[in-house]
């Protein structure tokens, strides 16, 4: 296994990234549902989730699903990208993004940056060889745009599977089921604009 400068392997680092994400995005739900003056119960109810798997969310000792995420934003009337990105200057650049999503495959998913109005997100997606990712729908008349990087990337839509190679590009409604996947031996790189989530 290599190890980084600072001494700490790679999966470890991951690891920590994602533990930023979820304290982050867990203390920031908390302030605005007791801004707001709700429970914990009224919050779960609107946002469609358990008591259970909120308090979780809440406390970081859980990894929501990005779609679980989006259901909490929308029941506090903010958006996805509010929870997860760090504070700070929204026109300061971020390089890395922030991680959301990973899997033990090495796959992940960074939040590069969003805009408020129009709401768009943009994203740098990983897929490792056999990486698959199911998406829940998003909100009516919500679309992405993905670019691939590297590689080859196949999009499971409910019209059939769209395969995209490096230098292609799709445009596909995102307010329906799909999933992402890498069929190919070699990782799939791509980004992601969402607007309308």
């Amino acid at each position: 296994m290599s190890t980084r400068a600072d001494g700490s392997s790679p999966a470890t680092t991951q690891q920590s990234a994602t533990q930023q994400f979820v304290t982050r995005v867990g203390g920031r739900i908390r302030a605005l549902r007791k801004g707001r003056g709700w429970s914990v119960q009224r919050l779960a109810e609107a946002a469609r989730i358990s008591r259970r798997m909120l308090t979780d969310v809440e406390l970081g000792q859980a990894n929501p699903s990005l779609a679980t995420v989006d259901r909490i934003a929308r029941a506090l009337d903010t958006d996805f990208a509010a929870l997860a990105l760090p504070a700070g200057d929204p026109a300061e650049p971020q390089v890395d993004g922030t991680v959301v999503w990973q899997s033990e495959d090495g796959s992940r998913a960074l939040l590069i940056g969003a805009t408020q109005h129009p709401r768009a997100e943009l994203w740098r997606w990983t897929l490792s060889p056999g990486g698959r990712y199911e998406a829940e729908p998003d909100r009516p008349g919500a679309q992405e745009i993905h670019h691939v990087l590297s590689g080859r990337l196949t999009l499971e839509l409910p019209a059939g599977p769209r395969t995209l190679a490096a230098g292609q590009s799709a445009v596909i409604p995102s307010d329906q089921e799909y999933a992402y996947r890498n069929e190919g031996a070699e990782p799939a790189v791509f980004m992601r604009v969402v607007t309308g989530a």
